[in-house]
């Protein structure tokens, strides 16, 4: 869930595109809303609340009676729905290795390739630090 969280929607419809996709219907149209935002002083202090995100949603059930949940930050409904979709897809005996294998991993290994190429560009701003000790004592 998190790769697909973490995909733009145009990556999720390309995905999905090579796969003959079976009939669902939607049990929540995707909507839009706000959620609360919580925080912790410190990590474990009094939870208070930080704001409000915008987030999307959706629910569908497969032909089959898999239900798929999605849920993603901002108001991007499309990509709720397609979410939702891949998370009733994995649940299926019949698409779980389609869905793996065709959408899941190469969303995956894109992601892991910008935090890398992030990574080095961050790298190579890097400023050493180091003080030079005098001789007195």
């Amino acid at each position: 869930m998190a790769v697909l969280a973490r995909a733009a929607s145009e990556e999720i419809a390309a995905c999905l595109e090579g796969i003959a996709l079976p009939a669902f219907e939607n049990l929540r149209e995707a909507e839009s809303g706000l959620v609360m935002v919580r925080g912790r002083i410190g990590g474990d202090g009094a939870p208070f609340n930080l704001g409000e995100a915008t987030v999307a949603r959706a629910a569908v059930r497969l032909a089959s009676g898999e239900i798929g949940f999605g849920y993603t930050l901002g108001r991007n409904k499309d990509k709720a729905l397609m979410i939702a979709l891949c998370d009733a897809l994995v649940q299926s005996g019949e698409f779980a290795g389609v869905v793996e294998t065709k959408v899941i991993a190469p969303l995956r290994t894109a992601h892991l390739a910008r935090q890398q190429r992030q990574a080095a560009q961050t790298a190579a701003t890097k400023v050493d630090f180091y003080t030079m000790v005098r001789g007195e004592g």
